[in-house]
């Protein structure tokens, strides 16, 4: 027993005065809008994209979206944290569904992806 604990205490005094900090990384995070089968769009965010398109489709995602599967990518927007992500939501989601959907046909017109597979893939918690 004795011998366990002089073990542990050399192996602790060896350790650096300081421990690094853990190296953070940067999170980005993703508004989106999404077709749903009935017509209907659903605008949400997320931090990893193609994760939560497939929660959307496996019904699994938002309550809304549960019953008007399957779900399609229209527009994605790749924002630097989570509280610019928050304020841009909440902007697409007070414009008109004429807006909406034009800026979609945008978005789909300047030849950006819509697939999730090209989206940067992120981490951690999500938000639909």
């Amino acid at each position: 027993m004795q011998g366990e604990i002089f073990a542990l205490r050399r192996e602790v005094a060896s350790l650096p005065a300081k421990l690094p900090e853990k190296e953070i990384l940067p999170q980005v995070w993703y508004v989106y809008i999404l077709e749903c089968a009935d017509g209907t769009l659903y605008t949400g965010m997320t931090n990893h994209l193609v994760r939560r398109l497939a929660a959307h489709n496996a019904g699994k995602g938002a309550k809304y979206t549960k019953t008007r599967r399957p779900v399609h990518l229209r527009y994605s927007e790749k924002l630097q944290n989570q509280s610019q992500a928050l304020r841009r939501e909440a902007a697409i989601k007070k414009l008109s569904h004429a807006q909406k959907r034009a800026m979609c046909e945008n978005f789909a017109r300047k030849g950006n992806a819509v697939s999730p597979d090209a989206a940067e893939q992120g981490r951690g918690r999500e938000r639909g």
